[in-house]
């Protein structure tokens, strides 16, 4: 009986704020101003008022058009402003409204996405249930579970949900801690123990909220609820954790910034040389810094981006994988660490017997299963009637995951496995014991009454004194004991779970009331050894990882010896001496030596982990420079999963927590998925680099001809006009630019290293490429198809070409060709793009039927804006005659030839034999 505290509940004012809750209970009941039987309705009441409900409560969030002044303060957004600003400030109103236009749209795409946000705080809400029985003025009473109070006295029973932290008074259960420990096996918890050292968790007299009462009942007494919790502690470290920007994120706003600053200098630079050396009036000027800015900015670099990002999502979706944010994508091509968890993620999730061995012989599952060991099937007996789980029906079985194992294998034997049967022959029940490790039936038979145990071979083993043979039991020699104990070696260094099963007679007339008296002198029959095998697929997936260069780390709440077996199996070489870190020991490393560890062993394995100890190892792998991917499964992994550059949730057995703080949620909960996401992710940035360089290669031919304007001093009349301009950045060139986006991988995309996460996206090389390579080539040509048409039509240096003169036509048509020199070049582009330094010929000339149809795009509303009279009208243009369409013909193969020779030099000075 539990000592009353001479200040009863609602006596003696408010409970005491911080209340530890491994003193003893006697104070505890103290400080809490509680009894055993609970408070009264008033007090609770009191209490609530004081202490508030029982919620989590989710800290306040940016208002929504905060988010959208951001997408419209963009770098590239301001400087479109700055461009629609000086367009309306010129009296060109259509042209102002187009760029507003494009604007709002790249805004609005981007905003939707950022609106997606994550909801994990929610989700953790939903670990609380609805409701929960408490004792109230002398009666249990169930109430709202936002009701509760700390005082307030729990009654638990076999499938209710803990709805706060709670000291246990009385009863032993057993509970399901996953979603907070990411331990599978349930722990068992009872009133009897007192643990005052060890972490909060282990503790086996405390109950959490979020968990699950999986058998067994019992009271106990609310210390914290709400957000002082070890639910709502994780609640507030996941909203603690910000999620950084992606490296594409970063580097799309470097460039930015970039482009802004490129474009206002020119600007700048040649406005003066409009008005002084070319003599034009002040809004021509402007009309020229317009264009000048609009030639600059990549109108549609943003739009295509994100589309191409959203195809790599779909992609992934098909495979398994879906991602929550675009640029996520981009940031698993750079992932060079994957974090990952080992039950479900690495294995099956699906134990099985492997291996048992009687005192008669060693048995394989399922070689030897009708061998004819008498004692074999008397342990399969034992085994299904100290059990659980269920197996019916076959297809959906319940329960421990061990047990159901433990149940197959006594099927596979002949035993009847029905929960109806075992129902009706057992008298008592015993829990398993977390510190025993032990679990215990009474079970009456047709003429007898036995107790059958099943736990740690080693605490069975202790408290047997005969072992079974197929002549009888006889006593258990020291030479029993050490063969068995070696049994157990070496199951043991094989990485598997091993349970000892024995039994006994009992007295039917004075059936054991205490668990002391039923499990001792115990007759021992068998150690099973069982196995959670890894996915077959998971050892080719991690070879490919190691091909790519990814490091591999196991963070798990197993055991580190089944960790590391496991890793060994599938090809994860951590040193099983320095290479396993369990919990306790990471806690106790410091900042420098956690550092260490990690640079010095390529591969890790830390068991145990709780989730600060994912948060550290996440945190010290990013300080490093490394993009990390990290997966998990339960409310202790949100923190880490929001820290991580990719966090990566189950979906079939990930909970709603993790699934709403990850990035990425895989709906078959496989490796496997995640290195083909890398992958994918690598596919989807090297597409990136391809239409960045098909976008950036027309700012050449777009820039070139207000230079020629500006430097000739007005003598040559603008070869394009601004809204010409929008209709090649936004029209001809977007299309082509996605199909790119849709490239297949290029061979070996996995066999080569991952980028550096400073790595730029746009690098030297690439502009290089884009502005003076193909850029320059298409200028040339462009400016070629403008002067022989001006030449052609009469026009001499410094002749006026106003609206209204005679060369007025000439010039539209010179700008005409301009336009349409300029669509011409974007197809040769848009073919040399597709590789980066193989030749077009080894991926297929006609082999991305997206781009060919993009390219009829191109080409279609082309001609519809040089024939259409309401578009011509608009944009100012005019048909071309047969000859120059027939000079435009060769742009294509003119540009893409070029390239061709260049990646052909670029492969011979780089080949072996060049």
């Amino acid at each position: 009986m539990v000592e009353q505290p001479d200040d009863a509940a609602g006596t003696g004012g408010p409970p005491a704020a911080e209340a530890d809750p491994r003193e003893p209970v006697a104070r505890l009941l103290r400080d809490l101003r509680s009894r055993p039987e609970g408070l009264t309705g008033r007090e609770a009441s009191r209490r609530l008022e004081a202490f508030g409900p029982n919620l989590l409560v989710r800290r306040t969030r940016s208002t929504w058009w905060r988010d959208l002044v951001v997408q419209l303060t963009h770098p590239l957004a301001l400087l479109l402003w700055v461009a629609a600003v000086l367009a309306a400030v010129a009296g060109l109103p259509p042209l102002s409204a187009a760029i507003v236009v494009v604007i709002l749209l790249n805004a609005g795409l981007a905003f939707v996405q950022e609106q997606q946000a994550e909801r994990a705080v929610e989700a953790l809400a939903a670990y609380l249930p609805a409701t929960a029985k408490v004792r109230r003025d002398g009666t249990v009473q169930v109430l709202p579970a936002e009701q509760l109070v700390p005082g307030d006295v729990l009654v638990v029973e076999e499938g209710d949900r803990v709805c706060a932290d709670a000291r246990l008074l009385s009863g032993t259960v057993e509970v399901d801690l996953s979603t907070l420990t990411g331990e599978s096996v349930p722990a068992g918890r009872s009133a009897e123990f007192t643990d005052t050292a060890g972490p909060l968790l282990s503790a086996r007299d405390l109950l959490f909220s979020g968990t699950v009462c999986t058998a067994g009942e019992a009271s106990a007494l609310v210390f914290a609820t709400g957000m002082h919790t070890e639910l709502g502690r994780i609640a507030a470290l996941s909203q603690r954790v910000g999620r950084a920007p992606s490296p594409l994120e970063q580097q799309v706003k470097r460039v930015a910034w970039l482009i802004a600053a490129v474009s206002v200098g020119f600007a700048a630079a040649f406005l003066p040389l409009a008005t002084s050396l070319a003599g034009l009036p002040l809004p021509d000027a402007f009309i020229f810094a317009i264009g000048l800015l609009v030639a600059n900015v990549p109108e549609g670099l943003l739009p295509t981006i994100t589309l191409a990002l959203a195809v790599g999502v779909r992609a992934l979706a098909r495979r398994g994988a879906v991602v929550k944010r675009l640029s996520a994508v981009e940031t698993l091509g750079s992932t060079d660490v994957i974090c990952t968890d080992k039950t479900g993620t690495l294995t099956m999730n699906r134990m099985h017997v492997t291996d048992a061995r009687t005192p008669l012989a060693e048995h394989r599952f399922p070689d030897q299963v009708g061998s004819g060991d008498t004692v074999l099937r008397r342990a399969a007996s034992v085994i299904t009637a100290c059990n659980n789980a269920h197996r019916d029906p076959p297809s959906a079985p319940g329960g421990d995951p061990t047990e159901v194992a433990l149940l197959d294998a006594a099927a596979a034997l002949g035993v009847d496995t029905g929960t109806d049967a075992r129902a009706a022959r057992r008298v008592r029940l015993f829990h398993f014991d977390s510190a025993l490790r032990l679990m215990s039936t009474v079970d009456r038979d047709a003429a007898s009454l036995w107790i059958n145990v099943k736990g740690a071979p080693e605490a069975v083993l202790a408290r047997s004194t005969r072992v079974a043979t197929p002549n009888g039991d006889r006593e258990l020699t020291a030479s029993d004991r050490a063969d068995i104990s070696a049994a157990c070696a070496d199951y043991a260094r094989r990485g598997l779970r091993l349970l000892g099963v024995a039994t006994r007679r009992a007295d039917e007339q004075r059936p054991p009331d205490r668990r002391e008296d039923a499990e001792q002198d115990l007759t021992w029959l068998a150690v099973v050894a069982m196995a959670d095998p890894p996915r077959p697929e998971v050892a080719d997936a991690v070879a490919r990882c190691h091909t790519a260069g990814i490091r591999l780390i196991i963070v798990t709440g197993d055991y580190g010896p089944t960790a590391a077996e496991i890793a060994r199996q599938i090809g994860i070489n951590a040193d099983p001496d320095s290479g396993v870190i369990d919990g306790d020991t990471l806690d106790r490393m410091s900042e420098a030596t956690l550092d260490g560890r990690l640079r010095t062993h390529r591969e890790l394995i830390f068991a145990r982990s709780s989730p600060e100890a994912k948060l550290r190892i996440a945190d010290a792998l990013r300080a490093e420079g490394h993009v990390v991917a990290m997966t998990g499964d339960g409310v202790n992994d949100a923190p880490a999963l929001r820290r991580a550059d990719i966090g990566v949730a189950m979906g079939r057995s990930g909970t709603d927590v993790a699934r709403e703080a990850a990035t990425m949620v895989l709906t078959d909960d496989n490796f496997a998925t995640i290195v083909t996401a890398v992958a994918e992710g690598r596919r989807v940035y090297d597409n990136v680099r391809k239409f960045i360089v098909y976008i950036f290669a027309h700012a050449t031919p777009e820039v070139v001809p207000f230079l020629v304007f500006a430097l000739s001093g007005g003598a040559v009349p603008l070869p394009l006009t601004v809204l010409q301009i929008l209709a090649i950045d936004l029209g001809t060139e977007t299309l082509p630019a996605l199909a790119l986006g849709r490239e297949p991988a290029e061979p070996g995309v996995m066999n080569r290293p991952p980028r550096r996460r400073g790595q730029n996206v746009i690098d030297a090389g690439m502009l290089v490429r884009a502005w003076v390579l193909l850029g320059g080539v298409s200028a040339i040509l462009v400016l070629t198809g403008f002067f022989v048409t001006l030449t052609a039509g009469g026009w001499h240096p410094g002749a006026p070409v106003e609206p209204g003169t005679a060369l007025h036509p000439v010039w539209q048509q010179a700008t005409t060709m301009t336009f349409l020199g300029i669509v011409a070049c974007q197809i040769g582009t848009a073919m040399a793009s597709r590789t980066q330094t193989a030749s077009l010929r080894s991926v297929g000339v006609l082999s991305n039927r997206l781009l060919l149809w993009g390219i009829a795009f191109e080409i279609a509303f082309a001609a519809a804006v040089v024939t259409v009279p309401v578009l011509q009208h608009v944009f100012g243009t005019r048909p071309p005659q047969a000859w120059q369409l027939a000079m435009l013909a060769p742009f294509p193969a003119i540009v893409w030839g070029v390239d061709e020779l260049w990646r052909w030099c670029r492969r011979r000075k780089t080949s072996p034999t060049g």
